[in-house]
């Protein structure tokens, strides 16, 4: 067989990957002729331009826990897809992008070649977990477990394998087996795991913090805090962990002060699966998250147990098995230490609902939980998301999420749930963007179009870049690009041939939710001065 067609045997056959997102070109010809008619039984999806590529895989590996899967062209390709590999390094996404490269023996030549770039596996080494140039076709197996090992057993990201636009036709030798090699994360050992129950054990004010680490293992999450009785900070990317308005759930309000002097007071922080960083702890930008006790860490990743916060108690460990092995050593004996008290008492310190900074957004998201309480929120980085994080909670992980935790890119909301539609389709979607952000991507109405993906886009339209203009005003900038000249969304949906209207209220958002197509995407536009003008 060829080195193409060996590379979509192992993708689909030893790695189960049913979905690829890719835009074709002259140097990636030989990976479609595999393609060709449906042979490989791998569904393509073609988005507008590779960044909405990056980020749909993005979407797709967050709802599913899978990998997603990239075909991208040399040079250009990748300079577009950087920023979605961005996003997904800084939150820990399983993502592959596989490109072509130039031949073998023009690398580094700078002979002016089509799409040719000094060093493009240096460029992406960057963004990814490695990257890695393929130069003998009869090591792509090898290339791939690695691939595959750092999203199974490790700290996940995106990984980035470019092949020599000569090798796709070069004949290679079958596998000695198509069997996926199993990796067992690493569990938390036992001695590490006494101390930390010791501590938790006397511990008169525990407080834990569940990340993006824990979305694998709610149950025992679930259990652990229960056993504890501890108040739990959630962030952003483990939202649903606790499940709906658990009476232990803190939420992602690390940067409110009823939070950080429960930080502060606790004798004992036990943190898992979470980086302790600026964008879940700090979002105010003061350095004021502070933890006062001893602080247990565990994380699959070394380096980062001793970032942000350095730890009391290390553990290198898979956060799931953590939680599972901390649950059963501590689900005997559970203590009383008035953890739902505690945590009632913050949030009604916090009172978020009657806050002037989210109160436009309550009724909004009262309207989108009674329509569909299910669904998957995805974002960009917007004021509904801003709001959002704080007031939203969901009934399981993977049901939230956005670019506003982390790298921060905009464009990613409508492609990114784009990802979320392929990979969760028993569910509904909606993406929550921004008239500034949507911009970037929205040729991806496109796509959304074409693959008839029943996606509703909850488009707040605010007259340019809210968020950026509220900074300026408060450093006293005088305002300068942000008040920018937005399109007619009615007409440009309409041109791609997505449903769309406008509201001003929530009935009228009720209405158009009632009535979205189910077979393909509507375009919802909130009037943003409308809207909080009717709930004022």
């Amino acid at each position: 067989m060829t080195c193409a067609e060996l590379l979509i045997r192992l993708l689909r056959d030893t790695y189960g990957v049913d979905t690829v997102f890719g835009i074709p070109g002259v140097h990636t010809v030989e990976l479609y002729r595999v393609l060709e008619g449906g042979e490989a039984n791998m569904r393509h999806v073609t988005p507008r331009h590779e960044q909405g590529a990056g980020f749909m895989a993005d979407g797709y590996a967050r709802t599913t826990g899978k990998p997603g899967v990239c075909f991208i062209i040399t040079g250009p390709g990748m300079t577009n897809i950087a920023t979605a590999m961005g996003q997904a390094l800084a939150d820990s996404i399983p993502m592959l992008v596989i490109s072509s490269v130039n031949r073998r023996d023009t690398l580094g030549l700078g002979q002016g070649r089509l799409h040719e770039l000094p060093s493009q596996q240096q460029m992406m080494a960057g963004v990814s977990r490695f990257s890695h140039t393929l130069l003998d076709a009869d090591r792509l197996p090898e290339v791939m477990a690695r691939a595959f090992a750092i999203f199974d057993g490790a700290r996940p990201g995106p990984v980035h394998i470019e092949i020599p636009i000569d090798l796709f036709n070069a004949p290679v030798k079958a596998p000695r087996s198509w069997q996926r090699p199993q990796l067992a994360r690493p569990a938390p050992d036992s001695a590490s795991l006494n101390q930390a129950c010791q501590w938790l054990n006397g511990a008169e004010r525990p407080l834990v913090l569940l990340g993006g680490g824990c979305a694998a293992a709610p149950e025992a999450a679930r259990q652990l805090v229960e056993a504890l009785d501890a108040p739990t900070v959630v962030t952003v990317n483990a939202k649903g962990v606790l499940g709906s308005e658990h009476p232990l759930d803190l939420g992602p309000n690390a940067s409110f002060p009823p939070v950080r002097d429960m930080a502060r007071d606790a004798d004992v922080v036990l943190a898992i699966g979470t980086e302790i960083g600026e964008t879940d702890y700090d979002v105010v930008f003061d350095d004021g998250f502070e933890i006062g006790g001893r602080l247990i860490r565990v994380d699959l990743d070394a380096e980062q147990l001793v970032r942000n916060h350095c730890a009391d108690l290390a553990m290198v460990a898979d956060a799931g098995l953590a939680l599972l092995a901390l649950a059963e050593r501590l689900g005997k004996q559970r203590h009383a230490r008035q953890g739902a008290e505690r945590t009632r008492a913050a949030l009604d310190a916090l009172n978020l609902a009657n806050d002037p900074a989210f109160a436009t957004y309550v009724p909004l998201f009262a309207t989108l939980n009674k329509a569909l309480p299910d669904a998957v929120l995805v974002g960009d980085s917007c004021a509904t998301v801003y709001a959002g994080n704080h007031l939203v909670t969901r009934p399981e992980p993977r049901r939230y999420f956005n670019s506003a935790s982390g790298y921060g890119t905009l464009g990613y909301g409508l492609p990114a749930a784009m990802g979320a539609c392929l990979g969760r389709p028993d569910l509904p979607v909606v993406a929550l963007v921004g008239d500034g952000g949507v911009m970037f991507t929205l040729t991806e109405l496109a796509c959304a179009v074409e693959e008839r993906l029943p996606l509703v886009i909850l488009l707040w339209h605010n007259q340019g870049y809210e968020e950026i203009r509220r900074f300026m005003d408060n450093a006293g900038v005088t305002r300068l690009g942000v008040d920018i000249q937005p399109p007619d969304f009615q007409m440009l949906a309409a041109g791609f041939g997505c449903a769309a209207t406008r509201v001003g209220d929530p009935a009228g958002l009720q209405r158009a939710l009632d009535n979205r197509p189910s077979d393909g995407p509507m375009l919802i536009e909130v009037d943003a001065a409308a809207w909080q003008a009717a709930v004022a």
